[in-house]
């Protein structure tokens, strides 16, 4: 377990993820005193399976829609490629 001040954790945020990475707890302190915990999800636990414990603890809200936006169809445009008008003016600049 490796023990970081706020301000070594601010400053080292690196440091605390590859220690995370590696299978180590990280307690942040306040003034010596431990407030909190960083440490890597179990394997049991999936991305999907720590969002939903997230939601029921109320850190998360759930996603007001569930369906994906739709994928907009290309605008074909009459006249030249826009690369052709932009080197052109780039060239009359």
């Amino acid at each position: 377990m490796l023990r970081m001040g706020l301000r070594e954790a601010n400053q080292h945020f690196a440091k605390a993820i590859k220690a995370v990475k590696a299978g180590q707890e990280v307690v942040l302190t306040e003034r010596g005193k431990p407030i909190a915990t960083i440490k890597p999800l179990t394997a049991s636990e999936n991305g999907d399976a720590a969002v939903r414990r997230l939601e029921v603890a109320g850190f998360l809200r759930p996603a007001q829609k569930k369906a994906p936006l739709p994928a907009w169809p290309p605008r074909l445009l009459k006249g030249p490629p826009l690369s052709h008008t932009l080197m052109e003016e780039r060239e009359q600049s």
